[in-house]
């Protein structure tokens, strides 16, 4: 049965379809002959006590030329859609968790939101890695400048980032003793206005930064291991780190399972985890990637599985 489905995202003009997963979503739920709708950026609101966007029909392409057509925009009730993607990409700022709030009224009205909100607000993405401590390295997470220099000196080499970033922004790694490590903590909580993490360094960073992705608590067969080129430390794509496709270790799928259940029970339907080595590092739920590049090098259709998820928890709403 056909369903209208919403996608709340990014300028879709700006998009790079050769990589955005987004798109990946909208395809498949094209193919199957789902009515897509784009909901223009800000467009939420609340009217009347309903849950309103401003929206348009969307028809997209996999054409690098002419990806998207829109139809014009109409303010409507989102209680006429079906299904909305929420990937609007971080910072989880006030104004993304204002839009969570009214796709959680869309949810009372009987819409089907992916990722669920509340768990939008509830894991960050950073913090929520440590629901799972037994799967991640040793972490501290402080405003306090002398116990994250504490932590640093005991572990002898960390990674230190802020809970609100992406795309490998503000990260640093420091050594006990670092002349730097000082400044470092200042600008990562602002003298000690914001929280902080400290994580020991993991070498086996250098093989790649993993990326597994979850569909409804089940993991897909192969990851994307992000690996820093050159003098960089930072594996992610956006900091230039190339893709390397790789079947799961038995590692990976182990934390899969320690992780996957309690996603899912929180309405998790797609998520990436972060595995450096053996440890898990990150729980991406806003608008985790990688799609893309591992349809391409394995011939998959993650965006498939995803939907059949999806019609499957519609068909027993």
């Amino acid at each position: 049965m056909p369903l209208h489905v919403a996608v709340v995202m990014d300028p879709i003009g700006a998009i790079k379809i050769v990589k955005d997963t987004s798109f990946a979503m909208l395809l498949e739920a094209q193919r199957r002959g789902h009515q897509l709708h784009y909901v223009v950026p800000g467009g939420l609101g609340i009217s009347d006590g309903r849950s309103m966007a401003r929206m348009a029909a969307l028809t997209v392409a996999d054409d690098p030329g002419k990806w998207y057509t829109l139809g014009e925009v109409q303010t409507r009730p989102l209680a006429g859609i079906d299904v909305v993607l929420m990937r609007t990409d971080p910072p989880v700022d006030a104004d993304y968790l204002h839009d969570t709030h009214i796709l959680s009224l869309a949810q009372s009205e009987g819409v089907l939101v992916v990722n669920d909100p509340q768990g939008l607000r509830d894991l960050n993405e950073k913090l929520a890695a440590l629901l799972f401590p037994q799967c991640c390295p040793p972490t501290l997470i402080s405003r306090n400048a002398a116990e994250l220099r504490a932590f640093v000196a005991e572990q002898g080499h960390c990674v230190l980032k802020p809970l609100d970033g992406m795309g490998g922004r503000s990260i640093f790694q420091a050594r006990a003793g670092d002349a730097n490590l000082n400044v470092i903590l200042e600008t990562l909580t602002e003298n000690g206005q914001h929280l902080a993490l400290a994580q020991r360094y993991l070498p086996e960073i250098r093989d790649g930064d993993k990326r597994i992705l979850l569909v409804d608590g089940e993991p897909m067969p192969y990851c994307l291991a992000r690996i820093p080129q050159g003098d960089e430390f930072r594996g992610n794509l956006a900091a230039g780190g190339r893709g390397e496709g790789r079947p799961l270790s038995e590692r990976d799928r182990w934390i899969a399972a320690q992780v996957g259940p309690e996603l899912k029970r929180r309405g998790m339907m797609f998520v990436g985890l972060d595995v450096i080595g053996d440890y898990l590092t990150e729980v991406n739920v806003t608008s985790p990637t990688c799609v893309r590049e591992l349809d391409h090098e394995f011939g998959l259709n993650i965006a498939a599985t995803l939907f059949d998820a999806i019609e499957a928890r519609r068909a027993r709403a």
